[in-house]
């Protein structure tokens, strides 16, 4: 079956719209194959600085030959129904159409409208200039004389040349024409601009591929990506250091490159002096190079880095790395002054005492004084919120709740105080406001340098986690009391001004914020009755969609946690442990029939109910006949006393197994008694006794919310 290759040239895309572009490209295609009654058996997208490309296999030679009927009115309908079915059927006349007959309704109009296939070169040609014109980039542009003009084609760079061949591989393929503005689809394209800046004459993908290699493009954004680290780690090896890795910025180099040539560069020492996540983000930001480590040292840097060019310079690449290195070193010079300043007296100290005393801070201190300044400054948390400094006074109130909970240690509530005073304080500092991403990070190294204990500086750090379901959850309490109170005073304080995610818009990161409440207290096993540090109901209802999505996430039934969680429990650690202690329970047979036995109970109790049956108010024991009733008394009685023990101290995993002991006595009392017994006084008695099965097991859950 033929395949169709396509490209679109242009100059430089930028990188981080790459890939989006390359999927668009390949949709809006294949959608446009499909829709037009072509099929294909496979497709995929290419993408690098300066193309797209998309390779789609086994496409359908020719649409299929469509015969439909169009049902009419009958024949002696009013004139204008049949000339609206006439109209709408694109006949000219009654003459055309056919005439079919039903039995029970008579004699009807049918338009027999037949469409045939055809060739799929025709059906691209006809698709493409569509999906180029109004093709979904966030930014585009015209360009040259021909912008002036109406309807001028807009594309993210200047667009420079298309290839369009269509063919199976046993015969030549042929070029799919079609023209958008002044440029006319063909079969040649390009390579390196530097190294290969010829025209290249190309058939179908394989060969395309093969050529674009040959003229130093590496059309695979994926390979360039494995190229540029391998040969980064092999250069770093050689010189006996290390890569530090970097997912996101590979990903990056990846698309600003075509022909990727690693070399690597360097800087004088002194400015490693500077915190190694300063200096690699100054490099990695400003000049998109990786940095290096001596190998089996992770906390330290070397005064080299990694440079992917784009080129086989003649001269090795010394000039690429010396014009880079004379960058890096500018950025770091910056870098220095940031870091030195930040640890120097703040010029205007004399109008920061009012705040300082105010929150207790030692003007002494560097991070007291950028504290300091961060009230001083009025800085705004939210308009309704007020600003940072408050924000800072409601953590702290909060914190001052929450460490008792964590442990009953004067000492963690005296730290924990502290490090909640200074964990905001780094944002107002110089490296900061330069690299955003350091918040927390620059707050521990200047926490660490004006003395603080490590727990605080730790927990400076620390307060922003986690921040995704896969990040780290701090374990230190300090950074526990901090980071809960943090996420807790944003939620409290968000719902208090009705500022709530709705559908997919989130704008204050309010589900993370709860989400990362959640791991912390499960993880950090802690009790917190949220419902008594200022979470209403509404809150409340909030953290248990949340706490249901982590629970699903984590392998939880859906039916255990609904079965679980009342509208009021506000401890999330028992609502968990609840759930896996149920789920303990119902792997085993007792748990599954006695599950059948309330079910079956709690069926019957509904069905009395709403024929508003008497149930007795209590089980009276002389109205007790059969054996199978009176041992299902006893067994409740006994069941009742040993769960609630067991939940008294907290131990579901027992409560559950007690009531797992019901299961034998529930199953007799079905197959022996007669619920509804003709004595009115003994039938409500019975059903006063399967009252207090589901009771009973109402305890540790709601039975009639689990499946099976």
């Amino acid at each position: 079956m033929p395949d169709l290759l396509l490209e679109l040239r242009s100059e430089e895309i930028p990188a981080r719209m790459q890939r989006q572009a390359a999927g668009d490209l390949k949709k809006l295609v294949t959608d446009g194959l499909v829709d037009a009654g072509l099929t294909y058996e496979a497709a995929r997208e290419y993408w690098t600085p300066r193309r797209l490309a998309l390779d789609v296999r086994g496409v359908t030679a020719r649409s299929a030959d469509i015969r439909e009927e169009k049902k009419g009115p009958r024949t002696d309908a009013p004139e204008k129904a049949i000339a609206g079915f006439l109209r709408g059927a694109g006949l000219q006349s009654v003459d055309q159409a056919a005439v079919q007959s039903d039995p029970k309704k008579g004699d009807f109009y049918v338009a027999v409208i037949e469409k045939p296939g055809r060739p799929a070169e025709e059906i691209i040609a006809e698709i493409m200039p569509g999906i180029i014109r109004n093709f979904p980039w966030p930014k585009s542009m015209r360009w040259g004389e021909a912008s002036a003009k109406p309807g001028a084609l807009r594309w993210v760079r200047p667009l420079q040349s298309i290839v369009c061949t269509f063919g199976p591989e046993t015969e030549e393929p042929v070029i799919v024409e079609f023209e958008i503005g002044d440029l006319r689809s063909g079969n040649v394209t390009y390579g390196h601009r530097f190294h290969a800046p010829g025209p290249i004459t190309v058939r179908r993908f394989d060969d395309y591929a093969e050529q674009l290699e040959k003229a130093k493009v590496v059309l695979d954004a994926g390979r360039r990506r494995e190229i540029i680290l391998s040969d980064a780690r092999n250069l770093a090896f050689a010189q006996g250091f290390e890569l530090v890795e970097d997912e996101a910025l590979a990903d990056e180099v990846s698309g600003l490159v075509e022909w990727p040539v690693i070399l690597m560069g360097e800087f004088e020492e002194d400015y490693l002096s500077i915190p190694p996540e300063v200096v690699r983000l100054t490099i990695k930001e400003n000049q998109k190079c990786f940095v290096l480590r001596p190998q089996g040292k992770p906390d330290e840097l070397t005064n080299r880095f990694i440079i992917t060019a784009n080129i086989e310079a003649s001269d090795g690449g010394a000039e690429i790395a010396y014009g880079n290195g004379k960058v890096v070193r500018a950025r770091l010079a910056d870098a220095l002054h940031f870091w030195k300043t930040d640890q120097a007296d703040l010029p205007d100290l004399e109008t920061l005492s009012a705040s300082a005393t105010s929150f207790g801070l030692d003007l002494a201190k560097p991070l007291d004084q950028r504290m300091a300044k961060l009230d001083a400054l009025n800085v705004t948390f939210h308009a309704k919120l007020g600003t940072q400094g408050q924000r800072i006074g409601r953590i702290r109130n909060l914190a001052r709740q929450l460490a008792p909970v964590i442990a009953e240690d004067p000492e963690l509530s005296a730290q924990s105080d502290r490090a909640v005073l200074l964990a905001k304080a780094d944002l107002t500092t110089e490296a900061v406001g330069e690299f955003p991403e350091l918040q927390g990070t620059m707050g521990r190294k200047y926490a660490l340098l004006q003395g603080e204990a490590p727990e605080i500086a730790a927990a400076i750090e620390e307060h922003y986690k986690p921040q995704g379901p896969s990040d780290d959850v701090p374990s230190n309490p300090v950074s526990v009391v901090v980071a809960l109170a943090d996420k807790l005073d944003t939620l409290i304080g968000f719902w208090s001004i009705d500022e709530k995610p709705t559908g997919s818009k989130d704008p204050y990161a309010l589900r993370r914020a709860a989400l990362g409440v959640i791991r912390l207290v499960l993880e950090n096993e802690i009790r917190l009755p949220l419902s008594e540090i200022g979470v209403t109901e509404d809150l409340l209802s909030f953290f248990h969609d949340r706490l249901k999505v982590h629970l699903r996430d984590n392998g939880a039934r859906h039916d255990l946690i609904d079965a679980v969680i009342a509208p009021d429990a506000d401890d999330l650690l028992m609502i968990c442990k609840r759930v896996e202690a149920l789920a303990e329970l119902l792997e085993s047979e007792d748990g599954k029939n006695l599950l059948a036995g309330t079910k079956r109970a709690a069926n019957i109790l509904a069905a009395e109910e709403k024929k508003k049956t008497r149930i007795a108010d209590s089980v009276d024991s002389a109205l007790l006949q059969e054996p199978a009733e009176k041992s299902l008394s006893e067994a409740v009685d006994k069941a009742e006393e040993s769960a609630a023990a067991a939940i008294a101290t907290e131990d579901f995993a027992t409560a559950m197994r007690a009531l797992g002991a019901l299961r034998q006595p529930v199953d007799t009392f079905f197959d022996d008694v007669l619920v509804n017994a003709e004595d009115d006084a003994v039938r409500a008695n019975r059903l006063a006794l399967l009252r207090r099965i589901r009771t009973a097991t109402e305890t540790v859950a709601d039975f009639s919310r689990i499946s099976g």
